[in-house]
């Protein structure tokens, strides 16, 4: 009996384009593991961690997390998925990443969702969420039954930092200038 070999792959895409949505039909339909780096990233936020403490202060100014930071912390925790077929999800966002990424292992597709950003912007403003479930509400195509209230727990919904128009615009630059060179990198 032959032993299959695990599948690693990539989904990059700028923020609020559907990364979250599509991984999350990709490892319900192909049964494999899912490390996004925004949920990473949030839950060390959640628990005021080192890095999320740090994490947040390029956040809330529409940066990226420095190279060193995100690479130390997915790699870390890829190790505990070394058994697994997994999609990275928001990683790598840097040629840098890419490069310190493919020293751990190979990389075996990559996905690429190309969104307009006047779209984003739009998905991005619209989208409201329950911080304890993390269930997502959009004003436009999923709204809540009441406005600003979650429809399981009738608890108020909020608007995340990270998806205010200012800092969307932000972000969107930061995505335009350092990840784009990482689709030419895995071409």
């Amino acid at each position: 009996m032959a032993v299959r070999p695990l599948l690693r792959a990539v989904i990059v895409g700028p923020p609020g384009s559907g990364k979250g949505t599509v991984s999350a039909r990709i490892i319900k339909h192909f049964g494999m593991k899912h490390l996004s780096s925004g949920d990473l990233l949030r839950d060390n936020m959640q628990r005021r961690t080192e890095i999320g403490i740090l994490a947040k202060s390029y956040i809330d100014q529409g940066q990226l997390i420095p190279d060193d930071i995100m690479t130390r912390l997915v790699l870390t925790e890829l190790k505990g998925l070394d058994q697994y077929n997994w999609l990275l999800d928001g990683f790598p966002r840097t040629v840098a990443q890419a490069e310190a990424l493919d020293k751990e292992c190979k990389i075996d597709t990559v996905i690429d969702l190309n969104v307009p950003f006047e779209t984003i912007k739009y998905r991005l403003t619209a989208r409201w969420i329950h911080p304890t479930s993390g269930r997502v509400y959009n004003l436009e195509f999923n709204p809540p039954k009441v406005q600003g209230i979650d429809d399981i727990t009738g608890e108020p919904l909020v608007q995340r930092d990270d998806d205010k128009p200012e800092t969307v615009n932000k972000r969107l630059q930061a995505y335009d200038k350092q990840t784009k060179p990482v689709l030419e990198y895995y071409r």
